[in-house]
């Protein structure tokens, strides 16, 4: 009775293994949250930027060539009551700069975030620089920040006095002023449409916006629809009204496994290859060979006859070596999971530089059952 029962336990034990590989391997695809893949239409960031001035640099700011840099100068100067003519004005020590920053949706007046500092003059290095007063608008021109402080700038630029040998790590003209804009206006919040919300997708897909609406609806009983590959209507309730933050905040909960198309994405410049889990192909023969030419250069130089009125003559002397790899057709499996795929063309052996190139004739042969992309 003892070992009956340690045997259908065991086959109890494989038997639940087993199933639960099979529907592992089923879906390979990870849930994520809507939050992950989709945002509330009308809640995003707003760009905000204005024109200034850096001072306090140490020589590395903009030369006289930058007219701007000392037109500023000389007005910020008139607004203290000081008027100095510009043929009298040295500016080595000021840099001009654009002063960029992204306004959080839902930040308020009172509020600092970092602001980023680029140069448009010549300046060498804003290393050790502060930026004065600058206001930060919309680009519709609405005031919404002042920008103030000092500069924290990742790398440095050094150099002899000659200009002939010089060090720099990173990019010193461009830095950045760690909670030196202060928040004076914030754009009036409106993401809530009526009794509506609008879910967005980052990438449009049909399937996914259908199963974003399956997600929605087994919690929140028939409240969201679908209306294009990109948008999912979702009706806010009366109840849900009174404490929309709640009720987002469980909308952007919920989990869905996204949908994707098959593609494969080729970077000519470093040689990478990105292949998706839904890539398939169909078998082919393939055969791929390198050819390779060297050609080398030396020099000989010819001596006259001795005691002649000749020249000794340098002469060059060109050696031409080429060679053909003579590889055999070989033939590549179909796949139907990116293990498969990965497996098949593991099996050619060449280098990724010549796998994009393969992977652009199996596409052009029709064998290749996904999207080529290269960036």
């Amino acid at each position: 009775m003892k070992k009956r029962f340690l045997w259908l336990f065991a086959f109890l034990s494989i038997t639940c293994i087993l199933l639960y590989s099979l529907y592992s391997d089923a879906d390979s695809s990870p849930s994520v949250r809507i939050k992950d893949i989709a945002r509330i239409q009308g809640i995003h960031d707003q760009p905000i930027y204005g024109y200034g001035l850096i001072v306090g640099l140490n020589g590395t700011g903009d030369s006289s060539g930058a007219a701007f840099t000392i037109q500023s100068v000389v007005n910020m100067m008139q607004r203290f009551g000081i008027d100095v003519p510009q043929s009298r004005l040295s500016i080595k020590n000021v840099a001009a700069v654009m002063v960029t920053a992204e306004l959080p949706f839902f930040a308020k007046v009172g509020g600092r975030i970092d602001v980023l500092v680029s140069s448009i003059g010549d300046a060498k290095s804003i290393v050790g620089g502060t930026l004065i007063i600058t206001p930060l608008a919309l680009p519709d021109g609405k005031l919404c920040m002042l920008a103030q402080g000092a500069v924290s700038v990742g790398g440095f630029s050094a150099s002899t006095g000659s200009g002939e040998n010089n060090v720099q790590k990173n990019h010193p003209t461009v830095g950045r002023v760690p909670n030196g804009g202060l928040i004076q206006y914030v754009p009036p919040a409106n993401y809530a449409e009526g009794d509506n919300l609008l879910v967005v997708l980052n990438d449009p897909d049909f399937t996914t916006a259908a199963r974003m609406v399956s997600a929605i609806n087994n919690v929140f009983q028939g409240i969201a629809r679908a209306i294009d590959a990109t948008s999912v209507s979702v009706t806010v309730s009366e109840s849900a009204r009174s404490d929309l933050v709640t009720f987002i905040s469980q909308l952007e909960n919920l989990m869905l496994v996204p949908d994707s198309i098959a593609e494969i994405v080729i970077d000519e410049r470093t040689g990478t290859i990105v292949v998706g889990k839904d890539v398939k192909i169909s078998p082919v023969a393939i055969s791929h060979g390198n050819l390779n030419i060297q050609i080398k250069t030396t020099e000989e130089a010819s001596q006259p006859p001795a005691l002649s009125s000749g020249e000794t003559v340098v002469t060059k002397k060109e050696e031409m070596n080429v060679q053909e790899e003579n590889m055999k057709m070989k033939i590549v499996p179909g796949g139907a999971t990116i293990d498969e795929v990965v497996q098949a063309l593991n099996l050619i052996g060449v280098s990724p530089r010549d796998m994009i190139i393969i992977l652009q004739a199996i596409n052009k042969a029709g064998a290749l059952h996904a999207k080529l992309v290269t960036i």
